[in-house]
Formats: structure tokens, C-alpha cells, sequence
């Protein structure tokens, strides 16, 4: 038997609270750092900009990388594609129902207001977004994907009858 296999990477676009938070931080760094030069202590102020821009930007530059490997879905997040952390683990074994979005599959599963949503799409709203809903030992998790066609293919391959493409 062949093992499935499938990664995708996922850029995620930029909102415009992304932008303003950007062009924000730079903005009060220059405008402290050239206080500092008439009030010495602003230096400070600026230091202290600079060490949470240092943590807050590559936050806003983000990719998802979809790893699917016979059965289980790893999802990493890609900051500033330097820096990766993994965000999910999946079994996909244990999930209830995965289909698009607007599906009328997902009547039932949207009206559940304790699923925590879980969005590792991109946010254009062009795309074709799924949804997979998956129990946790905890909790129950809405997880919204954008899957290519091999990776729907492998997906659909491991759980057959939970996979729906319309």
C-alpha cells in the first residue's frame, strides 16, 4: 500500500488592521527615536518600541503549511519565513464531517456555538474555504482550510465518508 502525502503552503494576506498596526509601530519608532535627539530619555521609549515591533511584525507576516501524511494533518504556521511553530495536529480518524464552507452539509455542525474556530486559511474571500469539524479530548474544533486538489484527493482517500467537495 502507498502512503498519502500531500504539502501546501498557505500565505496569508494582510487586513488592513495588519497594515495600520505596520505602518503604526514604524511610525511611533521615528517619531520617538527623533524625540530622543531633543529629550534623551525618549530613547527609551523607542528601545521599548523597538523590542515589540521586534515580536509583534513577523506575527503579521504569516504562511500555513499543510502536512498530510496517511491519516494525520499537521498544520505549522511560517512567520516572516523565518521562523516556524507548530499550530495544529490533526487525526483526521477522529473527525466528524469536512466540506466547504457554504456547504448545506454544515447546517447541523454551524449551529454548535461551543466549536472553537480555528481559521488557517488565507482571508481571501476568492478562495474556496473548507471546514472540518474535529473533537479534541476537550473541546470541539471548526478548522477552516484551503486544500488544493491532491491534498482534498489524499483527504478524501483516508476518510471517505466524511469528505464532501460540493
Amino acid at each position: 500500500m502507498t502512503d498519502l502525502y500531500s504539502e501546501l503552503l498557505i500565505k496569508k494576506e494582510q487586513t488592513g488592521k495588519d497594515k495600520a498596526i505596520k505602518i503604526l509601530m514604524i511610525a511611533a519608532i521615528a517619531i520617538t527615536a527623533a524625540a530622543g535627539l531633543l529629550i534623551p530619555i525618549a530613547w527609551i521609549l523607542t528601545l521599548a518600541l523597538g523590542i515589540a515591533a521586534y515580536f509583534i511584525l513577523p506575527k503579521l507576516d504569516l504562511e500555513y503549511e499543510y502536512v498530510f501524511v496517511n491519516g494525520e494533518l499537521d498544520i505549522d504556521k511560517i512567520m516572516s519565513k523565518a521562523k516556524r511553530k507548530r499550530a495544529q495536529s490533526f487525526d483526521l480518524g477522529k473527525m466528524d464531517i469536512m466540506a466547504p464552507v457554504n456547504s448545506h452539509r454544515l447546517e447541523y455542525q454551524n449551529h454548535n456555538t461551543r466549536a472553537k474556530v480555528l481559521d488557517f486559511s488565507s482571508g481571501n474571500p476568492n478562495h474556496k474555504v473548507f471546514a472540518m469539524f474535529i473533537p479534541d479530548e476537550k473541546e470541539l474544533y471548526k478548522v477552516l482550510l484551503e486544500p488544493d486538489a491532491q491534498l482534498l484527493e489524499n483527504i478524501q482517500k483516508s476518510c471517505p465518508r466524511k469528505v464532501f467537495l460540493d
